[in-house]
């Protein structure tokens, strides 16, 4: 049996993103070349929609568009041990942890400055304001 083509709009449509998405990972290197049917459009395999699902859940995980390719790769080989996905994957929650550190150092800054401020006064007298100005030098 024949494996169902796709345009490129029913693989957006199929996986729930643009068009220009698409075009994007095209151009990424992130799916495949695909060849064109007669008319001129990409046809692409059914499994391109696995490998789309799994470019945009690895892209809400945090991974970069690099780091997605290497994953792709490393997919595409099975039998290789996953130490390599392991240690991508630590290396992005360390990242993540220190993002979050970073974060809450800024709320707790921007919770004690809104602390300071009456919001009455002119901004010339504004402790955030002044704050960020110190800052600045």
């Amino acid at each position: 049996m024949a494996e169902t083509a796709l345009t490129r709009g029913a693989l957006a449509r199929e996986t729930g993103v643009h068009l220009e998405t698409i075009r994007f990972y095209e151009n990424r290197g992130l799916l495949p070349e695909v060849v064109r049917d007669a008319s001129g459009y990409r046809r692409y395999p059914s499994d391109s929609i696995r490998r789309v699902r799994f470019i945009k859940r690895a892209q809400e995980l945090g991974f970069t568009l690099a780091e997605i390719q290497e994953l792709l790769e490393l997919r595409a080989r099975p039998g290789l041990s996953s130490a390599r996905v392991k240690r991508l994957a630590q290396e992005k929650l360390s990242e993540i942890d220190s993002r979050l550190r970073d974060l809450t150092r800024i709320r707790e800054a921007l919770r004690s400055l809104t602390g300071a401020c009456d919001g009455r006064g002119p901004v010339a007298c504004c402790p955030i304001i002044a704050a960020i100005e110190e800052d600045e030098e």
